[in-house]
């Protein structure tokens, strides 16, 4: 059997401990797979003295993450520290420019200066992987980047926060407010530091961005993904997409049309028989379409300590293998600037309004969308709130642009309390 692969490892939270168990309690196995033993050297944290439930004493401690690259007896360096700039970028760096492979879950990271990072990483001879930023335990990234190499893709969308996901579903299971759900999570930890990560749906267009990279060869461009969270989403749309047999996800869709690229991360409606609609709790999952294999849909658990764990090591036995891939499945020098496109295909959308409660408020809004070119197909109205009157409207197909007009005048007739919530209505 070959020399062991040397591991240094920077970060010690939930990740990085599921890795050391991994490692612990699976040397035989992955020594078998990966074709020599992979071993830990080294670890750098910010706290020497937390008690972290593993083992660590074993492993030379660094409390400075590039000094951890620079020693003789790290071969690869995991960086599970997080952040798109500071000391995992400067350790990220300091590794490639030392002709060390780097194996990473910073999607922040990647999303924001992966191109650069990629072109580095590629001329001095090193693999960069990060299976473990997208996803969670999905392997996703391998999915796209090997198995459906062969494929020219047409979209790729799915459910990519669990927290999201975890305060849709609750949402609707318990039938309480947004609010009480987003304590709920943060009493939980299911929350990142800034919240506006998860819930503004920030952390899922960070994954967005380097999945779209792998799927249509483009530079990873996290500017060109429109954006919009959860925090308008209430209790009353999630009841009212439970009337209409459909449930709230906030999707991500990245889809290839004539026009360029479409890139989207924002709360859709999608049905709730469907696989996406089944969707509960943390799980996360990706739908990817091409031209030889129609559709797949890939389906599991988008976070915590063993599925994340789990992706970074399959990463660290590829490279313990030998295999050397492009970072973003192909030579930096071939990845095109990614045309932008706004969505243009025609679909339903549902419009939450809240009109004052006062004769000719609903003939004003409905001539604002005829005005617009957007046809009701359906209408509800949900009760009285004193003086307002909470309205949703299911249109015909219609684009994104017809949508945002109708929007802006019906704002304009002066009937309206507040800003009207829009989404659109996706066919799985």
């Amino acid at each position: 059997m070959s020399s062991p692969l040397r591991l240094g490892i920077a970060g010690l939270g939930t990740v990085g401990v599921g890795l050391v168990r991994i490692i612990q309690r699976n040397a035989d196995l992955l020594a078998l797979r990966a074709g020599r033993p992979i071993e830990i050297t080294a670890v750098c944290a910010r706290s020497r003295t937390r008690n972290r439930g593993v083992d660590i004493s074993g492993y030379a401690w660094e409390d400075d993450p590039v000094t951890l690259v620079r020693r003789d007896d790290v071969d690869l360096v995991v960086e599970l520290m997080g952040g798109e700039n500071g000391p995992a970028k400067a350790l990220t760096e300091a590794a490639i420019a030392a002709g060390k492979d780097v194996v990473t879950a910073n999607k922040a990271l990647l999303a924001m200066h992966g191109l650069d990072l990629a072109r580095a990483a590629e001329e001095a001879g090193v693999a960069l992987r990060f299976e473990a930023a997208v996803a969670g335990g999905i392997p996703v990234i391998k999915a796209l980047s090997e198995g459906l190499a062969g494929n020219r893709i047409s979209c790729v969308k799915g459910v990519m926060n669990g927290t999201c996901n975890y305060i849709l579903t609750r949402m609707e299971d318990a039938g309480l407010p947004y609010e009480t759900v987003f304590e709920e999570a943060n009493q939980l930890g299911y929350l990142e530091a800034d919240p506006t990560l998860d819930v503004g749906g920030i952390d899922a267009a960070h994954k967005l961005t380097l999945l779209s990279a792998i799927a249509f060869g483009v530079q990873p461009d996290f500017d060109a993904i429109t954006t919009t969270g959860i925090e308008r989403i209430s209790i009353e749309d999630i009841r009212a997409a439970a009337d209409l047999r459909l449930r709230i996800k906030l999707l991500g869709v990245a889809r290839l049309s004539g026009r360029g690229l479409e890139q989207s991360m924002s709360p859709c409606l999608v049905p709730a028989d469907s696989p996406l609609g089944q969707l509960k709790g943390g799980t996360n999952m990706v739908v990817i379409e091409g031209d030889a294999i129609e559709q797949v849909i890939l389906r599991g658990p988008g976070a915590g300590e063993g599925p994340t764990a789990s992706a970074v090591i399959g990463d660290i036995i590829d490279i313990a293998r030998g295999l050397r891939l492009p970072v973003f499945g192909q030579p930096v020098a071939t990845l095109q600037p990614a045309v932008s496109a706004r969505a243009t295909a025609a679909k339903p959308w549902y419009l939450r309004m809240t009109l004052l409660d006062k004769p000719g408020a609903l003939a004003k809004v409905a001539e604002a969308l005829g005005n617009a070119g957007v046809s009701i197909n359906r209408m509800r109205q949900y009760g009285h709130e004193d003086t307002r009157a909470p309205v949703v409207i299911i249109t015909h197909k219609t684009t994104r642009d017809a949508i945002d007009h109708a929007a802006s005048l019906a704002l304009a007739t002066g009937v309206l309390v507040g800003e009207p919530v829009a989404m659109a209505i996706e066919a799985d």
